[in-house]
């Protein structure tokens, strides 16, 4: 499970020695070993440095890749328009939108969706199957 998620050679670390991205990882990995059919993200890279976010998306995006199931809350807007199908956007705990994730970024219906997308400031929940 540990190679699945890049981190191999962290095999005989204990978590302290590791960075948040590797503990990430590691928690993806413990995870996995369950055989989950789905796996359920909260805004999985908010607490990490900014140089570490690439790696914990780099396993997240190879998971959806893969053909696993993911239900992923995020303000990784990039992220969520390349590795999800369908979009939530949220605002202030209600949706303002859902849809197929290029529909939802390329035209937005309601007006508090077109806002939001168009300052990259939102939450959105996206499920990649």
């Amino acid at each position: 499970m540990l190679a699945s998620v890049g981190l191999s050679d962290k095999i005989n670390d204990y978590p302290v020695q590791l960075s948040g991205g590797e503990q990430q990882r590691a928690a993806i990995a413990r995870a996995l070993a369950m055989k989950p059919r789905i796996m359920l993200f909260d805004e999985p890279t908010s607490a990490l440095d900014p140089e570490l976010v690439d790696e914990v998306l780099a396993v997240m995006r190879a998971l959806s890749q893969s053909g696993m199931t993911m239900l992923v809350v995020t303000h990784e807007m990039q992220f969520a328009e390349q590795a999800g199908d369908t979009v939530t956007v949220m605002d202030a705990g209600k949706i303002a939108e859902e849809g197929p994730v290029q529909e939802v970024f390329s035209r937005p219906q309601s007006l508090r969706a077109i806002s939001l997308l168009k300052r990259k400031s939102l939450q959105a929940s996206f499920i990649s199957t």
